[in-house]
């Protein structure tokens, strides 16, 4: 459970900071890190299984 809010944390926190590096005109690194968040996401979607969420597990053994 602590590792889903984790990845959920990990997530709010990096979109924030596209936002911010879109606010700065960093354009591409801002597209480039949202790029990666939304395949991430959709690969969570579609296969039901997230990398952060099973890496935050392994290392704070839950399950």
């Amino acid at each position: 459970m602590l590792s889903e809010k984790l990845q959920r944390t990990l997530m709010a926190f990096m979109m924030s900071l596209a936002l911010a590096l879109f606010y700065t005109g960093n354009m591409q690194i801002a597209s480039a890190l949202l790029g990666f968040i939304i395949v991430m996401t959709l690969a969570w979607a579609i296969t039901d299984f997230c990398p952060s969420i099973w890496f935050f597990s392994k290392i704070l053994k839950e399950k």
